[in-house]
């Protein structure tokens, strides 16, 4: 395994997950979740999230897909979410 990194300029754009995409978004009364295409599944509480906790379920139920499965957004809510921060977690200190 080489450990160099390489410095040619096409090397240096943004980082696109190939995996970690979402494919399907869906709720219960406490959680949200992700469906990935990979078929793995991230839960987080919805309580995170306080306009998803404040939203009907039909409201919801209204998510896009974005970014080719890298984001998560409600227009009617205005609301965005990430598919790389939910992998990462709550940030506790930040809440």
């Amino acid at each position: 395994m080489s450990t160099l990194v390489s410095t040619d300029a096409k090397s240096q754009g943004a980082f696109v997950p190939t995996t970690a995409l979402a494919k399907s978004v869906d709720f219960d009364e406490e959680m949200m979740h992700v469906t990935l295409t990979d078929g793995r599944r991230i839960s987080a509480p919805i309580i995170w999230f306080p306009l998803l906790v404040k939203a009907t379920p039909d409201q919801r139920s209204k998510c896009e897909i974005g970014g080719g499965g890298t984001s998560l957004h409600w227009p009617a809510l205005d609301e965005d979410l990430s598919v790389a921060g939910l992998l990462a977690g709550a940030d506790w200190q930040g809440m």
